[in-house]
């Protein structure tokens, strides 16, 4: 049976709820060294979080599923999304684990609040967490220190500021680690690229006529990754958007049917998937620089 979701729309609440001391509403720095759950549970959150995790008290949940973490990992959220634990008596030792929590109002009008958005890891699954080497979680713990240090501060007219400034600096750090990452996993990387276009030539084969043109979320679905993720590993591999890449292949495979076959262009249009033919020639000739009959004739 499923444990009941928990609305946690505002930081105080969560505090409340793992009893810790709420020093600003809008943000918080977390500490587990010192507490655990003493049971399962399951929340949406109504605000982002970042947490470091450095030790195992259980199975991190992100909607269904779950994820046994590591040593030395962070997991990121975003509002709505649910997140939770259970077996919180797996291991027998407390987690050392950290977060910084912060809401959405507070980073409104900052620099922070403008790129926000550029972050995309808040939109990963756990699955998708970044393992950091000892160097980068002392870089990391260091700018949570200084978020902390800000917090205990009387609040003055520079807190926000130099608050939020320290929450864009550790996003920032952990862009430059994911991207180290993205590089370590090259391999990795490189077979979500060759499934990505197999699965590529087998929607056009047998799905695009009736299912129409493809998404992102599809494949990224369909290779079991966040479509965020998704879309940033392909950017990293091949220096395109996956939507680019998407849109680059339709125009290959449409290249090849007007060279290899007598169909016309309405039958192509439909048969790659768009609804109307009159989209499928401006998306030609926005791509390829000529209209599919234009291109025909040249072939």
């Amino acid at each position: 049976m499923d444990t009941e979701i928990l609305n946690i729309t505002s930081i105080d609440e969560y505090n409340k709820f793992f009893g810790f001391e709420t020093l600003h509403p809008q943000v918080s720095v977390v500490d587990f060294s010192a507490t655990r759950p003493s049971k399962p549970y399951r929340m949406n959150l109504g605000f982002y979080a970042l947490f470091l995790k450095e030790g195992l008290c259980g199975e991190l949940l992100y909607g269904r599923g779950s994820y046994d973490y590591q040593e030395g990992t962070i997991v990121c959220y975003g509002p709505g999304q649910i997140i939770g634990l259970k077996n919180v008596n797996k291991a027998p030792n407390v987690a050392s684990s950290i977060g910084v929590l912060f809401s959405p109002e507070f980073i409104r009008g900052t620099s922070l609040g403008q790129r926000i958005k550029e972050f995309s890891f808040f939109s990963y699954s756990v699955n998708e967490a970044l393992h950091l080497s000892d160097e980068e979680r002392d870089i990391v713990k260091d700018c949570i220190r200084k978020i902390q240090i800000e917090l205990e501060h009387s609040i003055d007219k520079h807190s926000k500021r130099l608050i939020a400034m320290n929450i864009e600096l550790l996003l920032d750090y952990c862009i430059r680690f994911y991207e180290r990452q993205f590089i370590t996993r090259a391999v990795v990387n490189k077979d979500v690229l060759v499934r990505f276009e197999q699965l590529i030539d087998e929607y056009f084969l047998h799905y695009a006529p009736t299912e129409g043109l493809p998404s992102v979320a599809y494949f990224a679905d369909k290779i079991c990754l966040s479509a965020n993720y998704f879309g940033d590993l392909i950017k990293k591999e091949t220096g395109k958007s996956a939507i680019e890449y998407i849109q680059l292949k339709t125009m290959a495979i449409a290249k090849d049917m007007l060279t290899s076959s007598n169909k016309t262009i309405t039958e192509i249009a439909y048969e790659l998937g768009f609804q109307y033919p009159q989209h499928f020639v401006r998306s030609f000739k926005k791509r390829v620089g000529c209209t599919p009959s234009e291109y025909r004739l040249q072939a």
